[in-house]
């Protein structure tokens, strides 16, 4: 129940702002009101759903400067995941983000945003389980869901032919065992997005909170 709800939300299926229809919901899922106010009341206290007293439930709109602190930590964690991963990411982890690559390409070709956002997790965390950095794995994985529906509502072809090239130079960088290079593909990737992102906000502030 919570967790579909939670993936409808990321997913954008209940897109920043909209009221969410209980009934509905209740119906597509074969349940009471009862659990589905529960879910949402346990959603509001993860900042993704917004509860408006004699008015509804809504999806919550961005908190932006969450979004800006969240891509700090990742810009600073997987900065140093590039570098550590040119010294030493073994060849089968390399044979694996190879693999990956041919498929956001051909996700590219296609025009699967779908696929293509799985394939876009997936590479990221092959670098980080490759090196068997758990903990930081966790702390990435925790910041996730609102830089999810920031990166699902960048989602474009071009935008997709973009981070496939980036992700092609820090393979590059990573395979030629040059840490420094590493290191600034994964910052230059990763301030690509918030650069996007800034534009974005700027167009469409409804999306938004800036409290």
């Amino acid at each position: 129940m919570e967790s579909s709800l939670r993936a409808a939300i990321v997913t954008l299926d209940f897109a920043p702002g909209e009221f969410i229809d209980k009934a509905a919901v209740c119906d597509r899922l074969g349940v009471s009101r009862f659990p589905v106010s529960e879910a949402l009341s346990r959603l509001a206290t993860e900042g993704l759903a917004e509860i408006l007293p004699q008015r509804g439930t809504r999806a919550a709109r961005i908190r932006l400067h969450e979004v800006k602190e969240a891509m700090l930590i990742r810009r600073a964690l997987e900065a140093m995941v590039a570098e550590i991963a040119a010294q030493r990411l073994p060849p089968s982890i390399l044979t694996a983000l190879h693999e990956n690559l041919a498929a956001q390409q051909e996700a590219v070709a296609r025009g699967d945003r779908a696929g293509f956002h799985l394939l876009d997790l997936s590479f990221h965390t092959l670098l980080v389980d490759g090196l068997e950095l758990p903990r930081v794995a966790n702390v990435i994985e925790a910041s996730r869901a609102n830089i999810d529906r920031v990166r699902r509502l960048l989602s474009s072809p071009r935008r997709h032919a973009v981070t496939l090239f980036e992700h092609q130079k820090l393979l590059e960088a990573i395979e030629s065992r040059n840490p420094r290079a590493a290191r600034r593909a994964m910052e230059s990737h990763l301030d690509g997005v918030m650069e996007e992102l800034e534009r974005f906000s700027a167009a469409n502030p409804e999306v938004f909170r800036k409290d």
